[in-house]
């Protein structure tokens, strides 16, 4: 892999990451946008991360998974906020062939993560809801445990993938990347060899790594909105959807989102609007995720009120 790497770095200097305008007077709204934009998806999911362990309550299957989830929101938006405000302060467009490389493997391993987790808080409702009497024997802490290192194993194998793929393909030049970040199929339309292969894996690993847990959330949820519909009482009903309506605010936001861009960018001729487009996908879940879980849900609410409270008791 080293080898490989270091003929792409020889063949040219590096990627211009073209951001999202190149208008300068928008350059120090940019800044202060995603700035606040990464300190807010900073603070909320830390908060979430913190009530999470410190409540006793919340040690449960589905708050494991949804600190999880929130770690991986920080990782997400540090793989490619971060960069992008360096390049403006700097009023810098350059990446190198490494750093552009380092930064698509964290957006997919991260991206990949997020994609299977929920499926397994979608498939974690399902025993709930659906299997009551069989939940805890099933969803004990080594099984979580292991449903989470599962999604990392299938995350990073596919990041592995694509990363061993851009190796080998030849970039004659420095090119222009139309993003604030370096993204897959963005760079393949860059290569100067032949990238049938790479394509054919992106819409296999697509179909297999993307496909299969948003088939498990459709499959859940149908299962889960059944034993619903079929409980006798009101309370039951509002106790279920009440559960399971944060999660499936945050897998609407995720999927549509991304569902969102890849029609902009079918749509679209303009590369400097997808990118736009891009930050709905990359950027705002992560930011909002975290809202989401706190408003919506009345325990997390009431473990907010506790945390805060313990915090001004020690101020």
């Amino acid at each position: 892999m080293n080898s490989m790497e270091k003929r792409n770095q020889t063949a040219f200097p590096g990627f211009s990451l073209l951001g999202l305008t190149e208008d300068p007077k928008l350059q120090p709204v940019l800044v202060s946008l995603f700035f606040s934009i990464y300190l807010v998806t900073l603070t909320g999911n830390l908060l979430i991360i913190l009530i999470v362990i410190s409540d006793s309550h919340l040690h449960t299957p589905m708050y494991l998974f949804l600190s999880n989830l929130s770690l991986n929101d920080i990782c997400l938006s540090t793989s490619t906020i971060p960069k992008m405000l360096v390049n403006i302060q700097e009023n810098s467009q350059s990446i190198t062939f490494k750093g552009c490389l380092t930064q698509m493997r964290f957006v997919l391993i991260f991206g990949g993560m997020e994609n299977c987790l929920l499926a397994v808080m979608a498939y974690d409702r399902y025993m709930a809801i659906c299997h009551p009497l069989r939940y805890t024997v099933i969803m004990e802490p080594c099984f979580c445990v292991l449903l989470i290192l599962l999604s990392l194993l299938i995350s990073l194998v596919d990041s592995l993938m694509h990363s061993l793929m851009v190796l080998r393909l030849s970039f004659c030049r420095h090119l222009e990347i139309p993003n604030f970040f370096c993204e897959l199929p963005k760079m393949l339309k860059l290569a100067c060899s032949d990238t049938l292969i790479d394509n054919i894996l992106i819409y296999i690993s697509s179909c297999i790594f993307a496909g299969i847990p948003l088939f498990g959330i459709v499959f859940s949820y149908i299962h889960i909105m059944s034993s619903i519909f079929r409980m006798p009482s009101s309370e039951g009903k509002h106790k279920a959807f009440t559960t399971c309506g944060s999660h499936l605010s945050v897998v609407s936001l995720f999927y549509g989102t991304g569902f969102g861009v890849y029609i902009t960018s079918i749509i679209m001729d303009s590369s400097r609007k997808t990118a736009v487009a891009s930050v709905m996908y990359s950027v705002v879940p992560q930011m909002l995720n975290p809202f989401i879980y706190s408003l919506r849900n009345r325990e997390m609410k009431h473990a907010m009120r506790k945390f805060f409270s313990r915090m001004a008791s020690f101020l």
